[in-house]
């Protein structure tokens, strides 16, 4: 598994930044190919062109708002868990967003976790400053 961690500190109060960070269907615009549906327990990307690529279905399995939820990747080829929390940064109009993620490529060896690790922290880098922007 390939364990990541990203912070960004917003000028957002902690329930504007909550809604732009599960707002689930706003997460394809930043990743390249990919459509997200909601389900009636979380959501689910799909990767590719047309019929041709792969599911990742993901079920949200703790949600207190506007502060944290915890999801679980239940695809086939991609596994693991995210992690988003929101909070704020004292009395200044400033929240601290985290989102932590371990994510395994179902196939994918494990001396191959920093190459995960370091195209993971790439993608969500992106997602997370699109949606926060």
């Amino acid at each position: 598994m390939a364990l990541i961690e990203i912070v960004r500190e917003v000028p957002l109060t902690p329930s504007d930044a909550w809604r732009r960070v599960t707002t689930w269907e706003r997460h394809g615009e930043f990743v390249p190919l990919t459509r997200i549906t909601t389900t009636a327990d979380g959501f689910d990307a799909f990767t590719g062109i047309g019929p041709v690529g792969f599911h990742d279905p993901m079920e949200v399995v703790e949600w207190r708002e506007p502060s944290f939820c915890r999801l679980e990747k239940r695809g086939h080829i991609v596994t693991g868990w995210a992690e988003l929390s929101v909070e704020p940064v004292g009395d200044t109009g400033v929240s601290r967003v985290t989102w932590r993620e371990d994510i395994h490529v179902v196939g994918m060896p494990r001396f191959m976790d920093g190459v995960t690790r370091a195209s993971s922290r790439a993608l969500f880098s992106r997602v997370i400053d699109g949606l926060l922007s």
